[in-house]
């Protein structure tokens, strides 16, 4: 399934401004994620408590996955 994700920046350098990521999937809001200098939270549609993850601890997670996807050139 192909994911549509929508963004909103802030209008300064990200400092105390997290960036706001809306993801829809079959026209429906799946949830939101907001990225900052400290974490991520993610919030599942329809709620208003979300899931904080420190980069590091991000960091650690993704070192358990295999990695399978190759950057692209820009």
């Amino acid at each position: 399934m192909i994911h549509q994700v929508t963004f909103d920046l802030p209008t300064r350098d990200l400092g105390k401004s997290d960036i706001h990521f809306t993801v829809m999937g079959d026209g429906e809001t799946l949830g939101k994620l907001e990225v900052s200098k400290g974490a991520l939270v993610r919030y599942p549609s329809g709620t208003t408590y979300g899931h904080k993850m420190s980069w590091t601890d991000l960091h650690k997670e993704m070192q358990k996955y295999p990695r399978s996807e190759k950057r692209k050139k820009k």
